[in-house]
């Protein structure tokens, strides 16, 4: 199932967490990853040794000012998202 997002990389935000923003674009709402992987297993109980893919396509692109870029920190808790 594809899901589309809208991704925003402001390196300028006043705070950390608004550096990188992932949101429903007609909502607005953070899509809740866990709960997502949750329901692929359909919410049974266990553990799970899981593979996640995420593949990214770029559908449109808004101009910014490219002379900042932004470093994420290193987490064990976060994806890695290539392209």
């Amino acid at each position: 199932m594809n899901q589309h997002y809208i991704l925003s990389i402001d390196p300028q935000a006043a705070h950390e967490w608004d550096r990188c923003v992932l949101r429903n674009p007609i909502t607005g709402e953070r899509p809740d990853l866990q709960k997502a992987i949750a329901n692929a297993v359909k919410n049974r109980p266990g553990s799970y040794l899981i593979k996640v893919n995420i593949n990214v396509e770029i559908l449109e692109q808004t101009a910014i000012d490219t002379s900042q870029t932004i470093t994420m920190p290193k987490s064990p808790k976060l994806l890695t998202i290539t392209n």
